[in-house]
């Protein structure tokens, strides 16, 4: 038996044993706790709920007929009628009290009659000698005295004796209630001691079998994974344990026999990517290169064609007729935007190609030397610029003005009928600071929040709007290089709005914290 409950049965049949044989003992143990609690909850209850509360009521129902014998024998004693007080206030606290005792009493027959006779006997003192020594003294005016106070005296004695009995039958029956409280308790008590002991015997049975039939085999099969993991491809799994663990430790050796005969591919297949990686290397670095020199030896053609075409402008301007000016005018624009355009994508390229050192800069140094580098334009369109209090963030200072300078240059290019207003503001968003950059211009339609950031797309013509169409594009590459992104506000109505975040810097978080 041993040798099947710890290599023979399935893992999942020796834990629905254990859960039956928990189950089982559960059971029991709820029944008889809860039969011993159950006895020992209703003892308690008859002692504190029951029997102590009748035993007080009793005792005032006792206090409130003394009061009404005090009052009876002072007004008989004095004639003064305010000697009747403490009769009339205990009849009224009399009924309270007998009220209170038949709902405590109801499943008490004998008390119920002890206090049936107390009443019997208080209403026939009442009516022998109460109320008429009360109507006698009243009558005359004058003090009682005679026979008549030793028969009042006679009667209430006899109430106090039928009193005396129901105490004492509420005793009894709280005698009886306490002894059966201490043998529940004394029964619960047991009961509890022999659950905890059988739960302790569960428990070490239980943690025994399951050491032996899942924790041993799992430590076996777990050594023999790690030295598999460590490289020994070689390693023969030996699985046991139940069923389940033995199937797992076959897999795992299957899984080490796949992976022992794709090794030898994987490697092949690394050889052939590391020699394409150096190929790609090799290939990007000519590319670059023939980038760089290819922009060199377009611009001095470029440079001779539109020095030409601008002495040729200067020298037969007017001499020539209108159509011969108007073909220079295009020539010398076209080799103008021809230059531009291949400085703009001398600049796209070499964004996070040739990578500096990062290190902390002011944006509110590099937003007021972009507003400088545009003074000229600042100057002729009378534009202004509200900067809220800006962060210092990790980056390179050259590329972040060039951000700043390109969305203050579309401001400025795209305004409306007033001179161009820019308000600048960050706030911090978690890791990172979200930038606000807004102005008054013509604004831009949402359908196009995600063409403009695409390189040579213009929403407007060249005559209109000159540019190359590269500055948004850069600006978001540039952004995207320092770990940020940028996008435009599709709910502003005036102007346009955009936001970009860059991150904040390790120091700013911790402070933060």
């Amino acid at each position: 038996m041993a040798a099947r409950f710890a290599g023979g049965w399935p893992f999942g049949r020796i834990i629905g044993i254990g859960v039956l044989i928990a189950a089982l003992f559960s059971l029991l143990a709820i029944g008889v706790g809860g039969t011993a609690l159950g006895d020992l909850t209703s003892a308690r209850d008859r002692v504190v709920n029951t029997l102590d509360p009748a035993a007080l009521h009793a005792s005032q129902l006792e206090v409130e007929l003394l009061n009404q014998e005090t009052g009876v024998r002072g007004y008989a004693l004095s004639a003064q009628p305010p000697f009747l007080t403490p009769y009339y206030q205990g009849l009224a606290g009399q009924r309270q009290q007998v009220t209170t005792l038949r709902q405590l009493l109801a499943g008490m027959p004998a008390a119920v009659a002890q206090l049936n006779l107390v009443l019997q006997r208080v209403s026939t003192w009442r009516s022998a000698y109460a109320q008429p020594t009360i109507a006698q003294v009243r009558a005359s005016g004058k003090p009682r005295t005679g026979p008549s106070a030793d028969q009042g005296k006679a009667a209430f004695d006899r109430i106090r004796m039928a009193l005396a009995a129901l105490h004492a039958n509420l005793a009894v029956q709280r005698l009886d209630a306490i002894g059966t409280l201490h043998d529940s308790a004394s029964v619960l008590d047991a009961v509890l001691i022999v659950i905890a002991v059988a739960l302790v015997l569960t428990v070490l049975v239980f943690a025994f079998g399951l050491w032996r039939s899942a924790i041993l085999p799992l430590n076996r099969l777990a050594a023999d994974a790690r030295q598999v993991a460590e490289g020994d491809f070689q390693h023969q799994m030996e699985p046991g344990g139940p069923a389940e663990m033995r199937a797992v430790g076959l897999d795992v050796n299957r899984m080490r026999e796949r992976i022992l005969a794709e090794l030898s591919a994987l490697q092949a297949a690394n050889a052939t990517l590391e020699a394409r990686t150096d190929d790609l290397q090799r290939s990007n670095s000519e590319l670059e290169q023939f980038a760089y020199v290819a922009s060199h030896d377009l611009q001095e053609p470029l440079r001779k064609v539109a020095s030409f075409c601008q002495l040729l402008q200067r020298r037969y301007a007017g001499r020539l007729d209108a159509k011969a000016d108007e073909y220079i005018e295009h020539a010398v624009d076209g080799a103008k935007r021809m230059q531009a355009l291949i400085n703009d994508l001398l600049a796209f390229s070499r964004v996070g190609r040739a990578a500096q050192r990062r290190e902390p800069v002011s944006c509110a140094v590099l937003l007021a030397q972009a507003w400088a580098n545009l003074a000229a334009d600042v100057r002729r369109t009378h534009a202004t610029i509200e900067v809220g209090e800006l962060p210092v963030v990790l980056g390179e200072a050259t590329l972040l003005t060039a951000v700043f300078q390109n969305l203050i240059a579309n401001a400025l290019k795209f305004r409306a009928d007033e001179p161009p207003r820019v308000t600048v503001t960050a706030r911090r968003d978690g890791e990172f600071w979200l930038f606000s950059f807004s102005d008054n211009g013509i604004g831009i339609e949402p359908e196009y929040a995600e063409r403009i950031f695409v390189i040579f797309q213009r929403l407007h013509d060249k005559s209109a709007y000159p540019g190359t169409g590269i500055g948004l594009a850069m600006a978001r590459k540039i952004i995207e290089y320092h770990g940020g992104r940028v996008w435009l506000d599709t709910t502003t109505t005036a102007g346009a709005r955009f936001w970009f975040t860059l991150p904040a810097p390790p120091e700013d978080e911790n402070a933060e914290d």
